[in-house]
């Protein structure tokens, strides 16, 4: 799903992606946990890619696991956004910057990587559909 990067985009996808999840008889406990990775890869995506106007986001199932790739185009100043993310891990208690932090806790295999031949991050998450 292709999506123009701005504050209204992160519900609708989350809203989607769990829509897609409720009608394959996820439960609410896991759904709510990719619900919120989902939304801080996104905001992150909304707030710090400034070099495009949208963002993808691509969701599948692969066996009992739902893995999530959140594609952002960059920051616009050439920086490496993998490691932007990592540089940001903030204290539990910080307002802002908590984003990989919780992620991290309520997903299993949390990767950031570069985007290959292009400037921007793949923030890649799985969470296991058992309970």
């Amino acid at each position: 799903m292709t999506l123009p990067r701005n504050a209204e985009s992160a519900p609708l996808v989350r809203h989607t992606l769990d829509a897609s999840l409720r009608g394959l008889g996820v439960g609410s406990e896991v759904r709510a946990d990719i619900a919120l990775a989902l939304g801080e890869a996104c905001a992150n995506v909304i707030q710090h890619a400034a070099a495009g106007k949208e963002y993808e986001v691509r969701a599948r199932m692969d066996g009992a696991r739902c893995v999530v790739d959140v594609i952002d185009g960059g920051s616009g100043d050439g920086a490496d956004g993998a490691a932007a993310w990592e540089r940001v891990e903030a204290p539990p208690l910080a307002e802002h910057g908590r984003g990989l932090r919780l992620m991290r806790a309520f997903t299993e295999g949390v990767q950031i990587a570069a985007r290959a031949h292009r400037n921007g991050s793949i923030v890649h998450f799985e969470k296991s559909l058992a309970t």
